[in-house]
């Protein structure tokens, strides 16, 4: 039974959550978050759907410009959506939380969730996996509970949230087609029991192909150039110098590494450790309910599978709708070994509450890398730029970042899209002023830009560090 005093806990978690969210909201963009600002939100309604990319998260866009239409473009205003469906996304979790395993449950792996260093990142960031988490958590509630109480609203209310999902990014539509198979699984496991009733074939059914029905119409506009330029991810990937992003191993190294910093073979040890929690937690969320665990741990194999078919990168974000139903699982897989040690020893032991506290801590402790510096500091090295060129110093944005400052900061800067511009550009006498974001990546793909920085012709004066993965921007002078 949840009583008013859960619901006051619950809203005291979620203004938790918003003061540590409003810190760094005003940030500056970066670059996938000011492209949507220059190719999609500045655009007039219509023309938003002229065509497809990837890099556009549509529902989410939507949102974005209407709060730019009534606040005016900042930063905060962009990404004022992500933040409101962050916090959604925590309330509808410890929902979800509370069914499965109770209140004191829910409050812990709210207040987790609240204070994650993955989670705040994303309530700040303009793009729709917060959206996305919340669809996928309200989607699982409505899932789990439509096929133990078969009701016709439940899953017209299923079949609209999943339009919305994948409306909001594509990959939602992984989401929902894990709970069709788990759904498929369930169906041949009661009808071998003779415990089928014919409401739990029909119900679901009808909410998938609304959802489907949904979903088409609201892509109608867009789905020629959608279906071209995701038949065309495969052919990019497959030239692209960091190949290392289309590995599921990676993904996993990388989601710890972000979380616990880079921390060397601990990053392994974490990640193990996850996973034997999380195979702990679902053994436990299966006495309430057995279709929780293996719906997260298809979703997390199912996305992988089409990722790699469909020749794209893998990044550990595309599974950010999973983040709360992860929390979940390693929450109750804490108590159930600290259940088995207090067993062992033979009475009752405070070390669950020690655990959980632990945890806490070291979150908070974590999450405060939020605010040591912006995702992407492009602000700061055009800011210096700007301030500190000469009359005689020519300016190059190196890579796919030229866009955004030509773009969004209306910089005369010359643009080098690749190594041969680069060596081009670089050949001539004089001095010169090279702006680089994703260094990781821009040095793979510029190596003359890589043997001269090596060999001193160019050198580094500013290092703007960045929260984004490889989000550091480099200043690089030759005199």
């Amino acid at each position: 039974m949840t009583n008013r005093r859960d619901y006051l806990w619950l809203g005291a978690i979620l203004l938790i959550a918003l003061a540590l969210r409003i810190p760094g909201l005003n940030d500056p963009l970066w670059y996938d978050e000011i492209i949507t600002v220059t190719t999609h939100l500045r655009l007039p309604w219509g023309q938003m759907f002229d065509g497809y990319s990837m890099n556009h998260h549509y529902f989410f866009d939507l949102q974005s410009k209407l709060g730019v239409a009534i606040l005016g473009e900042s930063a905060w205003a962009v990404r004022l959506p992500a933040l409101i469906f962050g916090l959604a996304a925590i309330g509808a979790m410890w929902w979800l939380a509370r069914d499965i395993a109770g209140a004191a449950i829910a409050h812990l792996t709210a207040l987790l969730l609240a204070l994650s260093f993955h989670h705040i990142w994303f309530s700040q960031n303009a793009r729709g996996y917060t959206e996305l988490a919340f669809y996928s958590a309200l989607g699982m509630i409505l899932f789990l509970n439509g096929l133990r109480r078969p009701r016709p609203g439940i899953w017209i209310a299923y079949g609209v949230v999943l339009a919305l999902a994948v409306f909001t990014h594509l990959t939602g539509a992984f989401f929902f087609a894990a709970q069709g198979l788990v759904w498929l699984a369930y169906l041949i496991g009661q009808g071998a029991r003779g415990g089928l009733a014919k409401e739990q074939i029909a119900l679901p059914l009808l909410g998938f192909v609304i959802g489907a029905v949904l979903t088409l119409g609201l892509y109608a506009p867009l789905l020629p150039s959608l279906l071209n330029t995701v038949g065309g991810v495969a052919e990019g990937s497959a030239v692209d110098v960091m190949q290392e992003y289309q590995n599921p191993l990676w993904t996993i190294y990388e989601a710890v590494r972000t979380t616990i910093g880079s921390a060397g073979p601990l990053v392994a040890i974490v990640a193990l450790g996850v996973i034997v929690l999380c195979v702990l937690g679902g053994l436990v969320a299966g006495r309430t309910a057995p279709l929780f665990a293996p719906t997260v741990l298809v979703h997390i194999g199912l996305t992988m599978v089409l990722l790699l078919a469909l020749g794209m990168r893998i990044w550990p974000r595309f599974f950010f709708a999973d983040i709360g139903f992860l929390m979940l699982l390693i929450v109750l897989g804490v108590r159930a070994v600290t259940d088995a040690i207090a067993r062992i020893t033979g009475g009752k032991t405070a070390l669950f509450a020690a655990a959980i506290t632990l945890m806490l801590i070291a979150s908070g402790g974590l999450a405060a890398r939020n605010y040591m510096a912006p995702k992407q500091n492009l602000a700061g090295a055009h800011d210096l730029v700007q301030a500190t060129r000469t009359p005689q110093t020519r300016v190059y944005a190196v890579g796919v970042v030229g866009a955004a400052f030509q773009g969004y900061y209306q910089v005369d800067w010359q643009m080098l899209p690749d190594n041969a511009a680069f060596a081009a550009a670089l050949a001539q006498p004089g001095p010169l002023l090279l702006v680089v974001a994703f260094p990781g990546r821009s040095f793979r793909a510029f190596p003359d830009m890589n043997r001269m920085e090596q060999a001193g012709e160019i050198t580094v004066t500013h290092v703007f560090p960045g929260t984004l993965g490889d989000g550091n921007v480099l200043v690089l002078r030759r005199d």
